[in-house]
């Protein structure tokens, strides 16, 4: 009963004129922003943050949470309407989003998107406000064993599909892996794998730059490719009823991936370095490999939409939990917070909720507002983003373009990795066209940067006792299901080959 009062009190705090106004424009700024490639969320709450020194902390706070929550529902809209994703969160998203609007049915992809985020933040916002203490010591007890074995697992959710190709998915992680690796080596601080000696791989490569070369520019030439020129337009339709029908539709084929991604997400968001990427990826592989149709998924499945869009915006409430409760950011986006909280006065960490308790429950209150508001203005804008679709494609094809080459210098202003987004945007044609998966490479590229220094950090816990991940409570289950997962094909492989000589000699 205290948890409802001091919630009730929240809403009446961000109900407020001055309040609900900054939610509102916050949610919208952050739309735009989240689906404006190279931007995201970060940059859109750090250019924004001096704004908020005009208002009060906890309007302050509202407001740069409010830009969070847009950017995540925003993130989707280029990844279904350009195939750009707007930001590393919404990459998984390209994956069905884009298929689902070549073939017509861009309403049904970002209707499914809105709804999903709606329901990933619902859930969490729940989650966070009943079990914020207990949450973030259980994100505390997660070590570099725990952290590695569950990045394990997110590898083992694309390994262990028996619908794909086994031996072409591994080579597209290990290409993930060595473009992870490039630039100073965290531990040492050695240089690594700097081709040919040039400069600019000292920074490494950027996630957003690999990932808008391989579905902008790359998305871009399969496309010219495979119509050879006849296309014109996507046949993108949009009506009342048929947003209420696609609505339905989502409900009912994708109500799985949205419970997956709500879950996974949240949990994944909670621990520090993690986030909302690596919690899409997580949820899009988990969704796929418990679906009864995994050959659907990457050619316009609903569920690979609302899956990786459900986790993106769970991830992004989980984040904030161990930001407040323990003075440790989440996410990226979360450090930033972070800073602001600091300047603006407030210590976040155990106290904060006994000591600020107005500041922390008119947030609380304004994350379950902020949710809902976004719904409401992404399902306005939907006739706009259909209108896009409807564009010629020789329209669209240069803008993609353009988007794509801003989007790359935005994300790091060095030419040198315009010129490498090309680079990958050539290989990713190139490889889809001899059939090599992309996503398992964008995968490992994510989630490599924090495998590799937790997996040598428990070696070096351990004297270099590769038990240390069997031996622990957390880290031993979750290894034991990774491994079952990556054999997985192998078992499958030889059931098939007994069952085969079973019929033969019968």
């Amino acid at each position: 009963m205290e948890i409802l009062a001091h919630l009730s009190e929240g809403f009446v705090e961000a109900l407020w004129p001055i309040n609900l106004a900054l939610i509102t424009i916050g949610v919208t700024l952050g739309l735009f922003i989240g689906m404006m490639p190279g931007l995201g969320s970060v940059n859109g709450v750090a250019i924004l943050l001096p704004i908020t020194f005009l208002v009060p902390p906890t309007s302050a706070i509202i407001f740069l949470a409010a830009i969070y929550y847009g950017a995540m529902y925003g993130g989707a809209i280029s990844s279904i309407t350009l195939g750009i994703p707007g930001a590393s969160t919404a990459v998984a998203t390209t994956f069905d989003g884009r298929p689902l609007a070549m073939k017509g049915r861009a309403s049904l992809a970002l209707v499914t998107a809105a709804i999903a985020s709606f329901v990933g933040g619902t859930v969490s916002i729940i989650l966070f406000t009943m079990f914020a203490p207990p949450l973030a010591s259980v994100a505390l007890s997660f070590g570099s064993p725990e952290i590695f074995a569950l990045m394990l697992l997110a590898f083992a959710t694309f390994v262990g599909l028996g619908g794909d190709d086994i031996p072409k998915t591994v080579l597209s992680i290990c290409l993930g892996l060595v473009f992870a690796a490039v630039g100073f080596d965290e531990i040492s601080g050695e240089p690594r794998l700097v081709f040919f000696n040039i400069s600019g791989f000292l920074h490494g490569i950027n996630f957003l730059v690999l990932a808008i070369g391989v579905y902008g520019i790359g998305e871009m030439l399969w496309t010219i490719d495979t119509t050879r020129g006849k296309i014109t337009s996507t046949e993108a339709k949009m009506s009342i009823s048929g947003v209420i029908a696609d609505a339905r539709e989502c409900v009912s084929k994708a109500w799985k991936g949205m419970s997956i991604g709500s879950l996974l997400g949240f949990f994944v968001g909670i621990l520090p370095a993690a986030g909302a990427t690596p919690g899409s990826l997580m949820a899009y592989g988990v969704s796929k490999l418990t679906s009864r149709d995994p050959d659907s998924y990457g050619k316009g499945n609903p569920d690979g939409v609302a899956a990786p869009e459900s986790a993106n915006n769970s991830a992004s409430t989980g984040s904030m939990l161990p930001m407040l409760t323990l003075g440790i950011p989440g996410s990226p986006t979360t450090a930033i917070l972070l800073g602001g909280m600091v300047i603006w006065g407030l210590t976040p960490g155990p106290r904060l909720f006994s000591d600020q308790p107005e500041f922390v429950w008119s947030l609380i209150g304004s994350f379950y507002v902020s949710n809902f508001f976004a719904l409401v203005i992404n399902l306005s804008f939907i006739p706009l983003f259909i209108w896009m679709l409807r564009m010629p494609f020789t329209i669209l094809a240069p803008m993609i373009f353009v988007l794509s080459i801003v989007g790359g210098y935005a994300a790091t202003n060095d030419m040198h990795d315009v010129w490498l987004m090309l680079g990958f945007g050539l290989s990713a044609f190139f490889l889809r066209k001899f059939d090599y998966p992309l996503a398992p490479a964008v995968l490992a590229i994510v989630l490599g940067p924090i495998a590799e220094p937790t997996l040598r950090q428990s070696l070096l816990l351990s004297s270099g006792d590769p038990m240390i991940f069997l031996n622990r409570p957390i880290a031993g289950p979750i290894t034991v299901i990774a491994v079952i997962l990556i054999l997985l094909p192998a078992f499958k492989l030889i059931y098939d080959k007994f069952r085969g000589a079973g019929v033969k000699s019968a």
